[in-house]
């Protein structure tokens, strides 16, 4: 079983949690920025955790055989804090950089007006730049949360194949499923989704469009949730081939829409049944 993770976090994790990864079949991850715990105070504060993500990660996790990529962003929560707004002029110099594969996490977390003009700029800023979006659905009134960000999606012009929308449920997923985007799931040990329910959102909904990931943090989180999810597909009668779409080929297509995605270790068989190897750089479409 190979394993993309395309949402964690892995800077809130130890190098025990790489090494459990690596044996569990993960190969690559996509680490969006998000918010560390307790407020930035300056937006050098956000540069310095960018370039951390850059550098220092990615060669925590290539120590392991895990190909690191990050998507970047001015998280929700922090989009209501004026002292941290001002990254969104730095952030541009950021977006072009190697491993930067997507813009995110933006949306909402309070559905505020500032947290409107954030997502909205941001949105701007992945379409300038030809990058995807990661975007995180708030976890208060989850079904108004969604349907707010799809309305933004749509009038920001962005194509609904390049938008992730993420942290979806039961109540959600059909909404996000009719836009064209594609749907996120994040696998948790007592909130969000667990695998089972996943299973069941597979079998009513299919493979095409979903990405599961394990959100792993620093909170109560589980980077090895991907795994069980697709022990619990076999487990349900799911054939190997819908395992590998759902936990591999589904993230290697939306995250090489950016044309940057870095796939280690010799894997074969992107999105597209091209092979690739070594420090490959995956060239995604339009």
């Amino acid at each position: 079983m190979r394993i993309f993770d395309p949402h964690i976090h892995m800077t809130s994790r130890t190098t025990d949690d790489y090494r459990a990864m690596r044996t569990a079949g993960v190969r690559a991850v996509v680490e969006p920025a998000f918010w560390l715990g307790q407020p930035r105070t300056n937006p050098g504060s956000f540069t310095d955790y960018f370039d951390g993500l850059l550098g220092w990660e990615r060669f925590r996790a290539s120590r392991f055989g895990i190909s690191h990529n990050c998507a970047l962003a001015l998280n929700p929560k922090e989009a209501n804090d004026p002292r941290c707004v001002e990254v969104l002029d730095v952030l541009p110099r950021y977006l072009g950089k190697d491993g930067v594969v997507a813009v995110g996490e933006i949306g909402y977390d309070s559905m505020t007006r500032a947290e409107d003009e954030v997502f909205a700029r941001q949105l701007e800023l992945a379409v300038d730049h030809g990058l995807p979006v990661l975007v995180h659905t708030p976890h208060r009134d989850k079904h108004a949360g969604t349907r707010r960000t799809l309305d933004v999606v749509r009038e920001s012009g962005i194509a609904p194949g390049a938008v992730l929308v993420d942290h979806l449920n039961e109540v959600t997923v059909a909404t996000v499923a009719d836009s064209g985007c594609w749907m996120g799931f994040s696998i948790y040990p007592d909130t969000k989704m667990d695998e089972h329910r996943m299973v069941a959102v597979l079998q009513e909904y299919g493979t095409h469009r979903i990405l599961v990931n394990s959100a792993a943090d620093w909170g109560n989180s589980d980077p090895l949730k991907t795994h069980k999810v697709g022990r619990a597909m076999l487990a349900a009668g799911f054939t190997a081939a819908d395992v590998d779409t759902v936990l591999w080929r589904n993230p290697v297509e939306f995250y090489g829409r950016s044309g940057r995605l870095v796939l280690d270790e010799g894997l074969q068989d992107d999105a597209d049944g091209a092979s690739f190897a070594g420090n490959s750089v995956l060239r995604g479409g339009s």
